[in-house]
């Protein structure tokens, strides 16, 4: 048997047999629906306390117009009109119409230091000159004011029926607008970051608690220590694409009973690759950015002889990984920038710039020229790992191996 095959094969025990040992284990089901146990509750309850919150706010927020009672039918006809333009989460707050009592410029600034309701801007005047009055944060419900005031002069002068009557027609894109792509860019990009992020550190926990046991030195004697660290990244990877399989045909699956806007968000980030293009090229991605992470965590944790160590030389990597999220961000947020030509150029960067290029950009070439890229990085990152991996490994077994050399000599 030649020695690639002898290795291949070492490789391939040690991954099988680190891919049974984390799969087949209860503890691996709490980690698989740990992103829907902890992550969605934490998210749910979150989400209903900040909602709670916002909704409690929106209801306390109003704007103010103190006018005479005649301009207040063609105020609320113009409000109506105005209000219709806006979504409901950025419509502007309640119009609340008062009669003047005297001094209308005391009066609005007695409304602005209301503490029962936040009242953001105060109109007051005659509606062709009027004074609007706003706190810091209403700026733009002083300008809706203003616009308020003009239409219901417009709606005084014409009369309250609308001039003109338009026929709204919802036509569907044949292709995905710019902006639509460049957010499925950003989403892809933040979900490979996420699952790298929460997968490749796991390299790290099996290699700590195997050199605390003495297991890594049993293996080391039994194969080559370049099998071991090969065998150990193929097992994780098997583990990480097991976690990917399961929650992205959940995903699937859920995104075909979402409801018709949902869908059709979704639908209007369509990548510019196509569906099944695109996922295979998430997951190659995905794969080398793993590699490149998993190699890294392979060799810092080698050279940690305890917990505390493993976690004080795993925050800087993670602090790394953070950056190239966030230029890889700034990538997919210009396309054609020079920050994506870096990031994608850049071996740690260039899986997340690449993967927001597939959804903004049919090209295939450059995809393919950056996979042979990373790979060639992979290869090299995998290498070295694999000495600092040697190197971390003897040292902890060093002075046993020398004094055995010595007593064997004499």
């Amino acid at each position: 048997m030649s020695n690639l095959k002898r290795l291949t094969r070492q490789t391939l025990t040690i991954a099988r047999r680190d891919f049974t040992s984390t799969v087949f284990t209860p503890t691996f089901l709490l980690f698989l629906f740990a992103p829907f146990l902890f992550m969605g509750l934490s998210a749910a309850i979150g989400g209903m306390g900040a909602a709670s919150i916002a909704e409690r706010g929106e209801r306390n927020l109003r704007i103010v117009a103190i006018v005479t009672p005649a301009d207040r039918a063609a105020l609320i006809a113009a409000d109506r009109s105005l209000r219709g333009i806006f979504r409901e989460r950025d419509a502007p707050p309640v119009l609340d119409l008062r009669t003047p009592t005297g001094d209308a410029e005391r009066q609005a600034r007695a409304a602005l230091d209301s503490r029962t309701t936040q009242v953001t801007a105060v109109l007051f005047g005659a509606l062709d000159r009027p004074t609007v009055l706003h706190a810091p944060i209403g700026t733009r419900s002083a300008a809706y004011l203003a616009s308020l005031a003009d239409q219901a002069l417009r709606i005084e002068a014409s009369g309250a029926a609308p001039r003109s009557t338009a026929r709204l027609v919802e036509v569907a894109r044949a292709r995905a607008a710019p902006v639509s792509r460049d957010e499925g860019g950003f989403f892809a990009v933040f979900a490979l970051f996420f699952l790298t992020l929460l997968l490749a550190g796991q390299v790290v926990s099996s290699m700590a608690e195997e050199r605390s046991n003495k297991v890594i030195e049993v293996l080391a004697a039994a194969v080559p220590l370049e099998a071991v660290f090969l065998g150990k990244l193929v097992g994780m990877f098997g583990v990480a694409l097991t976690f990917v399989a399961f929650w992205g045909t959940i995903a699937a699956n859920v995104a075909s009973v979402l409801p018709g806007n949902v869908g059709a968000a979704l639908a209007g980030m369509a990548p510019a690759l196509g569906g099944p293009a695109f996922a295979a090229l998430f997951v190659a991605y995905f794969t080398m950015a793993y590699l490149l992470l998993g190699a890294v965590f392979l060799g810092v944790g080698s050279q940690a002889a305890t917990p505390r160590e493993i976690q004080m030389l795993s925050l800087p990597i993670t602090i790394f990984q953070v950056a190239m999220f966030g230029l890889a961000s700034a990538a997919a947020a210009n396309p054609d920038g020079w920050v994506a030509s870096a990031a994608a150029i850049f071996p740690f960067s260039s899986p997340f710039a690449m993967v927001a290029r597939a959804a903004s950009d049919g090209a295939v070439m450059p995809h393919v020229l950056a996979l042979g890229w990373q790979l060639a990085w992979v290869a090299l990152t995998v290498t070295i790992g694999a000495r600092a991996f040697r190197r971390g490994v003897l040292q902890s077994a060093g002075p046993k191996f020398r004094w055995r050399k010595g007593k064997a000599r004499a």
